[in-house]
């Protein structure tokens, strides 16, 4: 790629993190921009093949989430839930997102494409990866503390990361949560859950909107 193209690339990145991001933030990410560009003829800060640590993990889950949590705020949208994990088709960063009535299409392919300008040139790290930007659909995420009392009296299954009694699947009908513990009734009997304990948490056949998808291969 020519070299006599950068001015309008980086200028296209700069118009999508200005109003995201403090002038001395501003700055430094241009440089990253033009730095990256010369270096590379374009932007792919997400190369085959390194390997991620746990903590790197958690550093690019963070930022990602920060970044997201922002985005959504100028927007005027909820950030439902965010997840960063391996799957088959490679590492994916998938975003949930909502607003009262329901998200659309447009929502979602405006916010990928503003998040995806945003983390190419945030993110240190060198993996490629999957973005998914989606509505929550029937199968709701639990993302926040506060979504257990929010949903209260909804059909929910909740996974733990480390037994109950021999059981780190549950499924019932959300009781609220009081002093960091969530309660679930089931067919049987109440059961009182740690939140921090909750690795995975989602409601059943939730009457939401109906999920709307837009994906972004980042992979250089």
């Amino acid at each position: 790629m020519e070299s006599g193209l950068e001015p309008v690339f980086c200028f296209y990145k700069w118009i999508r993190i200005e109003r995201l991001v403090s002038c001395r933030t501003k700055a430094v990410l241009m440089r990253k921009i033009k730095k990256r560009y010369t270096k590379r003829g374009r932007i792919t800060p997400l190369q085959r093949g390194a390997q991620a640590t746990e903590a790197d993990i958690k550093k690019v889950f963070q930022k990602a989430k920060n970044i997201a949590e922002s985005l959504c705020a100028d927007e005027g949208l909820e950030l439902v839930h965010i997840e960063y994990q391996r799957e088959p088709g490679g590492r994916t960063l998938r975003i949930y997102i909502d607003k009262p009535g329901g998200v659309t299409l447009d929502d979602c392919v405006g916010v990928n494409r503003q998040l995806n300008d945003i983390l190419d040139v945030s993110l240190e790290h060198d993996w490629s990866y999957n973005l998914e930007i989606s509505s929550p659909g029937p199968d709701r995420p639990l993302g926040k503390a506060a979504d257990f009392e929010r949903f209260k009296g909804e059909l929910a299954k909740i996974r733990i990361c480390e037994p109950i009694r021999g059981q780190r699947n549950f499924r019932g009908i959300l009781s609220g949560i009081s002093d960091g513990m969530v309660k679930l009734q089931d067919t049987e009997r109440s059961i009182t859950i740690p939140y921090e304990k909750i690795t995975r948490a989602r409601l059943i056949n939730f009457n939401g909107e109906n999920e709307c998808l837009s994906q972004k291969s980042n992979e250089s």
